[in-house]
């Protein structure tokens, strides 16, 4: 037996003292009775005595101040044994004391203080070393102060680095050749450590070293989480196995809310296992701190911070949807490259209520693929989306290059800028080198890299400031500008690879990583320059060597944005910066991996990390004087007659009936039941019924018209299309069915491969509803006609009819592609038949479809269309219904009016065309019909 503090003994010398103090009790008092004579008669002066101390009592109080003597003395039954050793020489003690040292640190603790306690036993003096804390030279403590100085250390939160020591020890040894080593390890070797027992080895020479360690290293980390497609992703390390295969990861919020628990495993023998929190978006991107149940170590969290955060991207394409080739479409190259770390939403239908539909999901990027103009309503709610925070990503072309909005950085010139063309002394150009203050700093040009057409924007004094990426001539070709929290950025190139192969290189992913980056910091960290050219951040909550949160000491110090490596102590892990844009500084990053310390330089002597198996009698002697006290302050009252007095009667007897009062318990419930819970209506159940035309058109092909109020007009347009059915029933193998009319704000569209909608200036414009559809349908590979019938009226020069104003109007909020007159050698000429021009009943309005791609560089021409689908807009003044129109007996209802004699037959066949183009699309553009081609116009 030893005891902690053996001076204390010393006070039993005052137990004969105690004694002398105990042995007399004063006399008991009297109960006198109240009468006033007894009073009287019983006051009369007497002598009295005290009496003596029973000796039994005395000592059981002699007892008690032993067992609180003897407590204070800290007897300790089986003491460690100390390290064997000549006494006089002193001892370097080594402590591990890094992140992975504190998962079991307790017992480390223990062992640690009784090696500590046992040498200043032996009055041993000791140098000190904690490999996790800078040390620059190792001072000899005497006993006392190694003790508390051992009792004082605690694991650092980040991992320990044993080769700074090295000087100190060497120093140290050299100072006293005789020190006896002692190394509690922790036996991980971390990732830059492979080679310290060697280099400890040749410091220490021919010194034997006694290592106090586990026999397998029980620690267990985290090397970082992934936000894949697939779910949070952590990877979990240990330097070997060590019988701890499984265990249960916590995720929780900035908040310390949990968010989600996931269990882990190892393969038997493996030293590395994931496991993945399946769990929404919106609750993944929440989660600020994963760590391993029960572990207590900083290096088994791993915290996140928004540069982990998956966005949710939602793109959409001003492409009509036949056009959406799966890997020609815009939208294939940006899934592609945002796919690794985004969420990724594409939207379909037409461009406004794809929007729409996209903010409504909530996302927080928002790429417009060629989308030129949006509804007002849908475009005040971007410019919200972007003042709130989000980022509006554009790509040019055609559609944008043809007309803009207010949703871009930069004034853009109308049209594009041809480069390497046929008509151009250009070249294709490459991209100039990043200048510091882009995003893109440090990202490499492709040699092959070139750009041959673009967008091009107006020069102002602003341009430099809002230009990200730049052509090697000088011309912006990423811009971007800030409005209120958010950024609108614009790529002056499509997302395909029709003006430039950007898409097709690595360098494009990395852009669209960047950028999209800058929607989750706030605008006070979305500073043009890179992260390398950002501010410092201050920590501004870390965490300690247990993988709690505290307040940072003294010595840390800022790092920057760009900081990505494994905490130190001047940068110990925990979140720097703002809450809003927090930067993460882990013990581990990604791809650290752990391994066994190899003692096998070392003329080592293991010893086992288990506490002296020793039985603290300090307890048992104060719960033992606790209980004495007890029996002599009952014995007291014993002595003194009053545990008679405390036992009293209570007396008297219950009146009337006694009757008891019930408590009644009646649950009052609701009479009324509670309504049955439905689902809510989806939006589809609020739409109007379809009509029996409509659901007949879903099984057999038929012709629409919309209807426009105007009974003559309606009535022309019916008959028109009926008697272009019946010319394609006699002259091709499609037998439709009876035209229908359709009014685009009530009725499905989609059952109608084409749309005949003839212009009526006197009537309202359609409702928002209406265009919605419109939009849609057109997006989704229909063709709608639109026929003016002022061909008659129109002069080129002079101001619009009302037809075409009326038009003009109307298209103002619809997502229309660039149109051009119709090509000589445009498909629609030779789909069935071989003409010059779609004829109507008249034949001087020009046609108008939608622009044609341009020829390649290499001077191949491109088919008439780049996907297999056709205009989704086609634009006449010819009045063809008119020219189709029949009566009951087959007769025509209006006359023609042109020069040519077979105009009428002429205007049947430019109407089985179109009908034939929207059903085939660029199919006779085909080389294969080449040689049937140039077959009929010889003949």
């Amino acid at each position: 037996m030893s005891f902690a503090a053996p001076l204390v003994l010393a006070a039993l010398v005052a137990l004969p003292a105690i004694w002398l103090l105990l042995r007399v009790t004063p006399p008991q008092p009297r109960l006198i009775a109240f009468p006033p004579l007894k009073i009287i008669r019983d006051l009369a002066p007497r002598r009295e005595t005290p009496a003596r101390t029973p000796w039994w009592l005395l000592a059981l109080r002699l007892l008690i101040a032993a067992a609180l003597i003897l407590a204070a003395a800290g007897p300790i039954l089986n003491p460690p044994p100390a390290i064997e050793g000549d006494a006089d020489a002193p001892v370097l003690l080594l402590v591990d004391n890094g992140a992975l040292a504190a998962g079991d640190w307790r017992r480390r603790a223990d062992v640690l203080v009784e090696q500590g306690e046992a040498l200043a036993r032996e009055g041993r003096s000791l140098g000190i070393v904690a490999t996790a804390e800078p040390v620059a030279e190792i001072p000899l403590l005497t006993p006392a102060a190694a003790l508390e100085r051992l009792r004082a250390i605690r694991p650092a939160p980040h991992l320990a680095a044993r080769a700074a020591t090295l000087p100190a020890i060497e120093a140290f040894v050299a100072a006293h050749p005789d020190a006896q080593v002692v190394w509690l390890s922790d036996g991980v070797s971390g990732p830059d450590e492979a080679g310290f027992a060697g280099d400890l080895a040749d410091v220490l020479g021919d010194r034997s070293v006694i290592v106090f360690g586990e026999t397998r290293a029980p620690a267990r980390a985290l090397a970082g989480t992934d936000n894949t497609a697939a779910g949070l992703v952590a990877t979990l390390v240990r330097a070997e196995p060590n019988g701890r295969d499984a265990g249960v990861l916590r995720a929780v919020d900035l908040r310390g809310l949990p968010v989600g628990e996931t269990p882990f495993a190892f393969e038997p023998g493996a030293t590395e296992a994931t496991a993945r929190f399946d769990l929404p978006i919106e609750l993944r991107n929440a989660i600020a701190r994963v760590e391993i149940s029960g572990e207590g170590s900083a290096a088994a969290v791993s915290l996140v911070d928004e540069r982990s955060q998956r966005r949710r991207v939602g793109i959409v394409s001003g492409a009509s949807l036949d056009q959406a080739q799966p890997l020609l479409a815009p939208t294939f190259y940006i899934e592609r490259a945002l796919a690794p770390f985004a969420e990724v939403r594409e939207a379909r239908g037409s461009a406004s209520e794809g929007v729409e539909r996209m903010l409504d999901d909530g996302v927080s990027v928002l790429v417009l693929a060629d989308v030129g103009a949006l509804e007002p309503a849908i475009a005040d709610r971007v410019e919200e989306f972007v003042a709130n925070g989000g980022l509006l990503l554009r790509f040019a072309g055609p559609r944008l290059s043809a007309g803009s909005d207010d949703l871009v950085p930069v004034r853009l010139r109308r049209g594009g800028r041809t480069l390497g063309g046929a008509l151009s002394w250009d070249t294709p150009r490459t991209l100039a080198p990043f200048t510091r203050e882009s995003p893109f700093q440090g990202l490499a040009v492709p040699d092959d890299l070139g750009v041959r057409r673009q967008i091009l924007a107006e020069p102002d004094a602003t341009l430099p400031e809002r230009t990200w990426a730049a052509l090697d001539d000088g011309t912006p070709i990423v811009t971007a500008e800030r409005r209120g929290d958010g950024l609108v950025v614009l790529f002056h190139v499509t997302a395909d690879a029709s003006w430039s192969n950007l898409p097709l290189t690595g360098l494009f992913v990395d852009m669209l990583r960047r950028t999209i980056a800058f929607s989750a910091a706030p605008a006070s960290t979305q500073a043009q320059g890179g992260a390398e050219s950002g501010p410092p951040v201050a920590p501004r909550q870390v965490l300690d060597g247990f993988g709690a949160f505290v307040s940072p000491p003294p010595n840390a110090m800022p790092v920057t944005r760009a900081f990505a490596g494994r905490a130190e102590p001047e940068h110990p892990p925990g979140f720097y910066g703002p809450v809003d844009s927090a930067l993460a500084v882990n013990a581990l990053v990604p791809g650290d991996r752990l391994a066994p310390v190899d003692l096998t330089p070392l003329d080592a002597e293991r010893a086992p990390l288990e506490p002296a198996e020793t039985v603290d009698l300090r307890a048992p002697l104060l719960t033992a004087a606790l209980v004495l006290l007890m029996l002599d302050t009952l014995a007291s009252l014993w002595l003194g007659g009053h545990l008679g007095r405390l036992a009293g009667r209570v007396t008297g007897r219950a009146r009337g009936s006694g009757a008891a009062a019930a408590i009644a318990l009646a649950a009052i419930g609701l009479l009324a039941a509670p309504e049955i819970a439905r689902a809510q209506s989806s939006a589809a159940d609020d739409l109007p019924p379809l009509s029996r035309e409509v659901l007949e058109g879903a099984f057999e092909t038929r012709l629409a018209y919309v209807i426009t109020g105007d009974d003559r007009v309606d009535e022309t347009s019916r008959a028109g299309l009926d008697g272009l059915s019946r010319a394609l029933a006699r002259r091709t193998a499609l037998e439709p069915g009876d035209p229908v009319g359709v009014d685009p704000e009530r009725d499905e569209l989609a059952f109608f491969p084409l749309v005949y909608w003839p212009i009526t200036p006197d009537q309202p414009l359609p409702s928002l509803e209406a265009i919605r559809a419109l939009d849609a349908y057109m997006k989704n590979g229909g063709t709608v006609i639109f026929d003016t019938r002022d061909a008659l009226t129109a002069r080129a020069s002079g101001a619009p009819t009302p037809e075409t104003a009326y038009l003009r109007s109307m298209l103002a909020t619809l997502d229309i592609p660039p149109l051009e007159p119709l090509p000589a050698d445009h498909v629609i000429t030779k789909t069935f038949y071989i003409l010059r021009e779609l004829p109507g009943r008249f034949d001087r309005s020009e046609t108008w479809v939608e622009a044609m791609p341009d020829a390649s560089p290499d001077g191949i021409v491109r088919p008439a269309r780049s996907g297999d689908g056709v205009s989704p807009i086609i634009i006449t003044g010819n009045d063809l219904a008119a020219a189709w129109a029949i009566g009951p007996g087959g007769e025509a209802m209006y006359p023609v009016s042109g020069s040519d004699p077979r105009q009428r037959e002429m205007a049947y066949r430019a109407g089985i065309n179109i009908v034939m183009y929207t059903l085939t699309g660029n199919y006779k553009a085909d080389q294969v019909h080449v040689p049937a081609l140039l077959e009929r116009l010889g003949n």
